[in-house]
């Protein structure tokens, strides 16, 4: 199994360095949109009418069937320490364990065409008859980060991300400008739920969520320094009332600050991993779906360019407006 391990590394807030091998794994699939099975395959979605998911897969030799109830959407207004985000109830033996025998075969899909907002790294979707909308993602939440190719079998997973929604999901506004006189690169945002910032109240010592309310957003670069195609750059979660969060492209060195590295990887800094396009993810507050952001990335900053300029100042002046105060991701 494969633990996302936070850790304090940038300047202007909360960085999250992948690692294996730590005991996050349970609150870290938990705190999923939820997280209910890797490397799942022929994968099927039905739900019933009285609102009981049943999720089929195979899992090896293994076929699955496994019913989910008793959430949907996320607690927002406000979230509060010590009541605890909503989450499935789940049924991983296809009935015995809730109704004393198996339902799986005579499970009456009532669940028609998805018609609802569009989704990455979706795998099957569907509308129930009170109009709420199930579905089931799947991507390599667990990639180690600073562009490490995966070298361990439980980075390469594939997890199966299920939500339970009504109306429009979280909402993910990502921006770039250059931070530190303007000598770094960096992107900036808000992660936000229905106009509510989403956030946790509390971290560990690296910075991974305690609660069932923070949530993880995973940046990607792509075509940077560490190679061809799309590699994990680092992990991160959104902070304080605003959901604000905050990642300057650094050089970093990976035997520090609980970053995961192969074994024999040279003692020097890696980055700044500029690349050509950038995918953040962020999974979904409470059961409601993963969101992603893609973009081109941002050249160096040209202080002859008066594009470059004007970037600059409405960037700068977008960031207060998120922080809105808060303490963290002051820096210009």
């Amino acid at each position: 199994m494969y633990s996302a391990v936070p850790t304090m590394l940038g300047r202007r807030g909360l960085v999250i360095a992948l690692c294996s091998g730590c005991a996050l794994v349970a609150a870290a699939s938990a705190r999923a949109s939820q997280v209910i099975a890797r490397n799942a395959k022929g994968i099927h979605l039905a739900v019933n009418s009285r609102g009981v998911a049943m999720v089929t897969y195979r899992d090896r030799a293994r076929v699955l069937h496994m019913l989910a109830r008793g959430a949907v959407n996320a607690r927002v207004r406000p979230p509060r320490p010590g009541v605890a985000q909503v989450k499935f109830r789940l049924d991983y033996t296809g009935g015995r364990l809730w109704y004393g025998h198996p339902v799986w075969r005579g499970f009456r899909n009532a669940c028609t065409a998805y018609d609802g907002p569009q989704l990455d790294w979706l795998v099957t979707a569907c509308k129930a008859p009170d109009g709420s909308y199930w579905a089931l993602q799947s991507w390599q939440t667990p990639l180690p980060g600073l562009g490490f190719p995966p070298w361990l079998y439980r980075q390469k997973q594939w997890w199966l991300h299920l939500s339970h929604w009504t109306g429009d999901p979280a909402r993910l506004d990502v921006y770039q400008d250059w931070v530190y006189s303007r000598r770094f690169r960096e992107v900036f945002g808000q992660f936000t739920y229905r106009g509510v910032g989403v956030r946790g109240f509390g971290t560990t010592h690296f910075g991974a969520p305690t609660d069932n309310y923070g949530r993880l957003l995973y940046l990607d670069t792509h075509n940077s320094r560490y190679g061809r195609g799309w590699r994990r750059e680092e992990a991160f979660v959104s902070s304080g009332p605003p959901g604000i969060f905050c990642f300057g492209f650094f050089r970093r060195d990976p035997y520090k600050n609980g970053h995961a590295h192969p074994p024999g990887t040279p003692h020097r800094r890696r980055g700044p991993a500029h690349g050509d396009r950038y995918r953040m993810t962020a999974v979904g507050p409470g059961v409601t779906p993963d969101v992603t952001w893609y973009a081109p990335g941002l050249h160096g900053y040209n202080p002859s360019n008066p594009s470059d300029v004007a970037l600059e100042e409405s960037m700068n002046a977008k960031l207060d407006e998120i922080r809105a105060g808060w303490h963290r991701c002051r820096h210009h």
